[in-house]
């Protein structure tokens, strides 16, 4: 893919937006500065309100004024993010980054592939695009990795904020390579006029109505990215409530984060070997299971759990974002994709408000009892819901 320069300064800034030591203390650093469970998933509830509000209307924006302005912007907001939580102290402080982070995420979520696949397409080679995303995705999986292994190191040598002044720098050149990026040609792109926010809802919504397999297969990318974006929230809680130190955080979030690796690489290879149905069956069945055992041992073998989840989880992403793109026009993929990222918040408000009650009546592992509880349900809705649409 080296005559096609996008992809190169993609994985540049998959890398640098990722290497982000901060991360693995984050739940500690925000318990240090006065930041309890419920806060943070009220938090949580923020950033998902904010993605209610900005998903659609920055997706729409990327199709008809380019994705390359989007991920800019989302690209300065992170820069934004990183300096304010250096000096944060109180709730707001908090709930500011979290609003910036969610308007940043919007701006980027449907943007990205958007521009992936039209760099493609101009070089006819959109059939790689599922390959292209999980090696974005197995970038992302090793900077992380690094920044992991670093993060908990210094964290433990050198206290917490030092980390987020690197992931501040990190983000800087994330930044400086996005500027770089070049708009891909589209015949179907219209610069000039207003935004025709409610024609692109009407034609998405009519999209969506006419695929209903389309739709169980978005829908299952999105219970299972809402269910595992608790675990990466929450983690670092569940090792100190078993008492492991901070200095073996990196490890394990390197374990959790390399097991997400042969997921996302073989994913473009598994759904030629089984059906869509299947695969998405058994990956539910997966979580479900997992987060029963989570919830129910309270010992290291639940960390073995944790794992095993993240395993499954890695598979879901690239499968459900080729499954979208290859059936869709070019002048509503960012569109598209923000609608996906959209439900996906809708679910992480209505399960926050759930996990935030039960962590609090039955500490966290109460609240990962609760994602299970969802996994199950809607495991059964797929399986009768999915015999006739979902190949």
């Amino acid at each position: 893919m080296g005559d096609i320069p996008n992809i190169w300064k993609l994985l540049v800034i998959r890398f640098f937006s990722s290497l982000i030591p901060a991360y693995v203390i984050e739940r500690l650093f925000w318990e240090d500065r006065g930041m309890t469970i419920q806060m943070v998933v009220y938090t949580e509830i923020i950033f998902a309100f904010t993605i209610v509000l900005f998903e659609v209307p920055s997706g729409i924006m990327a199709d008809k004024w380019g994705r390359k302005h989007l991920l800019v912007v989302s690209a300065l907001l992170s820069c934004s993010e990183f300096l304010i939580l250096v000096f944060a102290t109180e709730f707001w402080h908090f709930a500011l980054v979290v609003f910036l982070a969610a308007i940043g995420h919007s701006a980027s979520s449907g943007a990205e592939d958007a521009l992936l696949y039209d760099s493609l397409l101009a070089k006819g080679k959109e059939k790689h695009f599922e390959k292209i995303v999980g090696r974005l995705n197995a970038l992302d999986t090793i900077s992380i990795i690094i920044a992991a292994l670093c993060g908990s190191f210094l964290a433990s040598r050198f206290g917490y904020e030092l980390n987020y002044w690197i992931s501040l720098g990190a983000v800087a050149i994330s930044l400086g390579v996005t500027i770089l990026l070049v708009e891909p040609d589209r015949n179907s792109r219209e610069d000039d006029g207003p935004l025709p926010i409610k024609a692109y809802i009407t034609d998405s919504v009519r999209f969506f109505r006419s695929n209903p397999g389309l739709c169980l297969v978005l829908l299952s990318g999105m219970v299972t990215g809402a269910a595992v974006n608790f675990i990466d929230e929450f983690w670092q809680i569940y090792l100190e409530r078993l008492n492991i130190p901070v200095v073996y955080f990196g490890l394990f979030s390197a374990a959790v984060f390399f097991l997400r690796l042969p997921g996302n690489i073989l994913a473009y290879k598994l759904k030629n070997v089984f059906s869509y149905r299947a695969l998405l069956l058994g990956i539910t069945a997966f979580l479900t299971a997992g987060f029963v055992y989570m919830s129910i041992m309270k010992d290291y073998s639940g960390l073995a759990a944790m794992i095993a989840v993240c395993l499954a989880a890695g598979i879901i992403e690239p499968l459900a974002a080729g499954y979208l793109h290859h059936r869709i026009d070019s002048s509503m993929r960012a569109t598209m994709g923000s609608f996906q990222s959209l439900g996906e918040n809708f679910l992480l408000t209505f399960t926050g408000l759930g996990f935030g009650y039960y962590s609090s009546r039955f500490d966290i592992f109460g609240g990962f009892g609760f994602i299970a509880a969802l996994c199950g349900m809607y495991f059964v809705y797929f399986l009768l819901a999915s015999k006739k649409v979902v190949e």
